[in-house]
């Protein structure tokens, strides 16, 4: 028989439910936190001091929020005139043919921030020697040819890959072709090059015919920002390359 718990107390199971709930909470709380640190953590592995870690990382946040036009694709669609009053036989009228364009645009955040930081990242791997040049050649083809096989064009969506693919591709290249100690501080740049490369080029600008084909008013390439794989792809393989090298 159930009895009311007297005025003032509270249930046991109510108790620890709110405990539960605040636990959550919290957590849901510190995972921006602990995302922040982990680019952070990621760029301070590309050469970059404490500082300018700080302002690229900042520069990726807020630039995911900007698309810059560089490019417009006329394109025609035809669109259907269906005559239907009751809406029992709805009777094909015409299809007129309709002038539209397809613009598109390069995210500040998730892609010229990142390609600028792969350029700048490529006078380290020169000055490291003849070796590590050809590794990143390598490595970056490993990228690349993973993207492009695994990205599929998605209509109303873009450009679907897994997450992993590209990271995994960029790692494992890289710590096989730069195993030895004396390439300990090279590797993530390597695999941050190679995996900025992969979605860039063999799922993006690979794909690029396919997806104007598609009927969208805009293609922004980077375009999720700090999500996009372009991003997470180089900075998830250069903190492990980093991580890696001790």
């Amino acid at each position: 028989m159930w009895e009311p718990s007297p005025p003032g107390r509270v249930p046991p199971g109510a108790a620890a439910g709110c405990v539960v709930l605040a636990t959550v909470m919290l957590l849901l709380c510190l995972i921006p936190l602990y995302f922040l640190h982990f680019i952070e953590v990621a760029l301070r592995h590309l050469h970059l001091s404490p500082p300018a870690a700080s302002a690229v990382m900042l520069g990726i946040l807020l630039g995911g929020l900007v698309n810059i036009p560089v490019y417009r694709v006329p394109r025609e669609e035809e669109v259907s005139y269906v005559w239907d009053p009751f809406g029992l036989a709805p009777v094909l009228l015409r299809r007129v043919p309709v002038r539209r364009e397809t613009i598109i645009a390069v995210n500040l955040g998730g892609c010229v921030i990142p390609v600028l930081l792969a350029v700048w990242e490529l006078k380290f791997i020169v000055a490291a020697g003849s070796w590590p040049v050809i590794s990143l050649l390598i490595a970056l083809g490993v990228s690349v040819g993973t993207s492009f096989r695994l990205a599929r064009p998605v209509p109303g969506i873009g450009i679907m890959m897994p997450a992993w693919a590209a990271p995994v591709a960029a790692i494992g290249s890289t710590c096989v072709l730069l195993a030895g100690a004396e390439y300990a501080t090279i590797r993530a740049p390597v695999a941050f090059v190679a995996g900025v490369s992969g979605p860039l080029i063999g799922a993006d600008l690979m794909h690029l015919p396919r997806v104007l084909r598609m009927p969208t008013g805009m293609l922004s390439i980077g375009g999720a920002g700090t999500f996009d794989g372009i991003v997470l792809s180089g900075l998830l393989a250069a903190l492990v390359c980093g991580w890696l090298a001790g």
